[in-house]
Formats: C-alpha cells, sequence, structure tokens
C-alpha cells in the first residue's frame, strides 16, 4: 500500500501482516513493514504503539525524541523502540530522509529489546551494517513481491537482525562477536572455577559491565555466570567423587568451594544425594 500521510513521498509503501495463531504464541513475527521517504518538516509524536520499531537510516538525519532525550540519527545507524512508551521522530533537515523500517512483537520481543538496548541506548551503530540492512530489505522485498510468508523463517530472519544488536555494544572489544566473547568467559571459568572468582572477575575478563555480560552470557547459554560456574565446580566435584580416594573436604576446596559444608549443602540441590551417598552409589555400579 502506498503512503497517504502528509510529507511522506507518495510512492512510500508499505505492509501490514496478520499472524497465524501459532505465530502470535511462538515466534517474533512482523506487524507493519515499510520503507518511506520523509520530506523536509515530516514530524510524527505517539503515546502509545503496541510493539516494537526498528529503523535503519539508508540515507538524511532523523531526529529521535526517547525517553526525554533528543538525539540526531544519520545514515547507516539502527534505532530499535519499545513503542508502547512515548516517542518522537521527523526530519528537521533540509534534504529528505529514506528509512527502512520494521514494527514486530512476539513472545521473546521484550527480552530481545531489553538485551539489545540495555546498557547501550536505543541508537546503535554497526561497524558493518550490511548485514542488518540486508535482512530488513529482505523481509521488506518478500511482502513487495507477494511472496508466500514462511513465519518460521520470518521469525528467524527478525531474531537474526536482534542478536547482530546484542554483539553491538560499546562495551564490547573492537569487533569481537558475542560467541567469541562467551567462549572466552568460559574458558576463564575453566581455568579458574578452584579460585574465589566472581561475577566481576569474569566480566572483566571479556571487558564488558556485569550487568550487560550476565544479560548476555545468559541468552548465549542458558545460564546466568553463577549458576554455570558451580555447574563446573559440581561437574569437576563428581569427577573426584567417582575417581579417587580424597576426602569430601579436599574435594570441596579442590572444586572451588569455600568449606565442606557449603559444598555438601549445594551438592545435594544440584544432584539430590550427598556427595557421600553419591560416591556409595558409583561404587554399586
Amino acid at each position: 500500500m502506498y503512503s497517504k500521510e502528509p510529507l511522506v513521498n507518495p510512492k512510500s509503501q508499505y505492509y501490514v501482516y496478520l499472524p497465524s495463531t501459532i505465530a502470535a504464541k511462538v515466534y517474533l513475527y512482523p506487524v507493519i513493514t515499510g520503507k518511506f521517504t520523509y520530506e523536509p518538516g515530516y514530524y510524527l509524536k505517539r503515546a502509545n504503539y503496541d510493539n516494537y520499531l526498528l529503523m535503519y537510516i539508508d540515507s538524511g538525519q532523523l531526529t529521535l525524541v526517547y525517553n526525554g532525550k533528543e538525539q540526531i540519527v544519520t545514515e547507516g545507524k539502527i534505532v530499535l523502540l519499545d513503542c508502547r512508551l512515548p516517542h518522537e521522530y521527523g526530519n528537521k533537515a533540509d534534504q529528505p530522509l529514506v528509512i527502512s523500517w520494521l514494527h514486530f512483537t512476539g513472545v521473546l520481543a521484550d527480552q530481545f529489546y531489553h538485551l539489545a538496548t540495555d546498557g547501550g541506548g536505543n541508537v546503535i551503530t554497526p561497524p558493518n551494517p550490511y548485514p542488518f540492512s540486508h535482512t530488513l530489505e529482505k523481509i521488506y522485498r518478500l511482502f513487495a513481491n507477494k511472496a508466500p510468508i514462511r513465519e518460521a523463517d520470518m521469525s528467524r530472519y527478525i531474531t537474526s537482525m536482534l542478536s547482530d544488536l546484542i554483539t553491538i555494544h560499546p562495551d564490547m572489544p573492537g569487533e569481537v562477536s558475542r560467541s567469541e566473547v562467551i567462549e572466552n568467559a568460559m574458558a576463564y571459568v575453566n581455568e579458574h572455577f578452584k579460585e574465589a572468582i566472581s561475577l566481576q572477575n569474569i566480566a572483566g575478563h571479556v571487558s564488558l559491565s556485569p550487568y550487560y555480560f550476565t544479560r548476555l552470557f545468559t541468552a548465549e547459554t542458558g545460564f546466568t555466570p553463577h549458576r554455570f560456574l558451580i555447574a563446573t565446580r559440581i561437574g569437576f566435584a563428581k569427577y573426584l567423587l567417582q575417581s579417587g580416594e580424597m576426602s569430601i573436604k579436599e574435594i570441596a576446596f579442590q572444586s572451588g568451594f569455600s568449606s565442606e559444608s557449603a559444598f555438601c549443602s549445594t551438592f545435594r540441590k544440584w544432584e539430590g544425594v550427598t556427595p557421600g551417598a553419591y560416591r556409595d552409589r558409583i561404587r554399586l555400579m
């Protein structure tokens, strides 16, 4: 459909999508997608719109007001908004503004939104914008070409774009990928789990803030950093219980626990039995 908004080029098009019941329950899915050319003077002020918005600045200069802060967003940058909050944007420059955009929602939309914006803000500058802009263009072209919409694929495209945004963070060292950061953190834990290491130690090793690192690590592994550390210690303790005659107290300290009682309590919580009962059970097998 062609836009009829004032100060939007009349050749600008958008497409509305109604998801299936399954998609609404399971997937991320598009609500509206479009590519608009905004003429100088265009301005939108909205109190609430019940979804999320991705915008890629193809050319020109966007003025954005969000969370009480006005920003100028230039070509090659990405904007991610929770439209349930008041927001304003428009073209205050003297040349046209071209934006590719996607309103989306879904069961995990809020979690992805916070992972991508907490600590880094709603305007993101990718080191290489092509993967994001290419995927956004692909979604738009599927609608423009009246291609069959496969909801699983559509969800995968949106997830891919949001996952890319999660890896772009001001605390991220250089252009290190998310997987490399997580692998480095896990290697650090495997090397130092016998020591009294903390969340600050692990996050500091990969040069991230503890808050952002926790969100990133949990999204990637399904474990919080603390649970991963405990799982590593418990796994090593089980190996020692199976393979030698070391005392329970010695195993506790060798596995990184601060005391025998802390070890026994944690082991029972994780395994359902005491370390001694676990050892006896293994010996009977």
